[in-house]
């Protein structure tokens, strides 16, 4: 990807105590400083083919429509310098509506959907753009502490023009009370990169009657970057 000149404060540390299973994944020895452009080698690019037509639309891989408020939701893809970021792989993946994963790992007790596998790809236009058609996830608990509960989120992974530039961050909603509460969200030091994480409604891009319209847009560079890694 461009320019990833992130100030030290943006992302969120290895460890961070409120986050539990932190305790666990943080390294235990110094990092590795390695020498820069050492990563910096030719890989295989992502073939357009890896995101065929009709994945950024969540709701259309069932038998019938998903469950829950549909949303449309847009954003760009932009570097340090506020320039699209053209062609480049853009993944998400979220609970249902009722706030659980589509995944054997997920034990809470909630329903499945059938209609709702909860993952969609695409690739940025010329502009940096992407436009996903979903439902909005749910909360749901989780065993970090007593009463715990993640706010409702989407997950975002971001490939670049190959496998080996993945990054990730997740995306929340306005006004949820659960945000304040939150380790994950909370584990980003800097108060303002926090919100960049806040996706804006935007009811003109959405549909009229049908679903509403959030925008979110992703910097992966410079003093408004938004925080990765989490």
């Amino acid at each position: 990807m461009n320019d990833m000149t992130r100030p030290d404060t943006l992302d969120p540390p290895y460890l961070y105590p409120g986050y539990g299973s932190t305790l666990l994944r943080a390294p235990r020895e110094p990092l590795l400083q390695i020498p820069a452009g050492t990563l910096d080698v030719p890989g295989p690019s992502v073939p357009r083919g890896f995101a065929r037509d009709g994945e950024n639309d969540l709701t259309r891989h069932g038998k019938s429509a998903p469950l829950g408020e549909k949303m449309i939701l847009t954003g760009r893809l932009l570097d340090a310098d506020g320039r699209p970021v053209r062609r480049s792989l853009v993944e998400i993946w979220q609970a249902n509506a009722s706030g659980r994963y589509a995944h054997p790992g997920d034990r809470h007790d909630a329903p499945l959907d059938p209609n709702f596998s909860g993952i969609g790809r695409t690739f940025t236009d010329d502009e940096g753009r992407y436009r996903f058609v979903t439902v909005k996830p749910g909360a749901y608990p989780w065993k970090n502490h007593a009463f715990a509960w993640r706010p409702q989120h989407i997950h975002f992974s971001l490939l670049g023009n190959a496998p080996v530039q993945r990054l990730i961050t997740q995306m929340y909603f306005p006004g949820d009370p659960l945000l304040a509460i939150d380790p994950v969200y909370n584990s980003v030091p800097d108060e303002a990169a926090r919100t960049r994480m806040v996706a804006a409604l935007a009811l003109e891009s959405g549909i009229e009657g049908i679903a509403m319209g959030y925008t979110f847009d992703i910097v992966l560079g410079g003093a408004r970057a938004t925080p990765l890694g989490i």
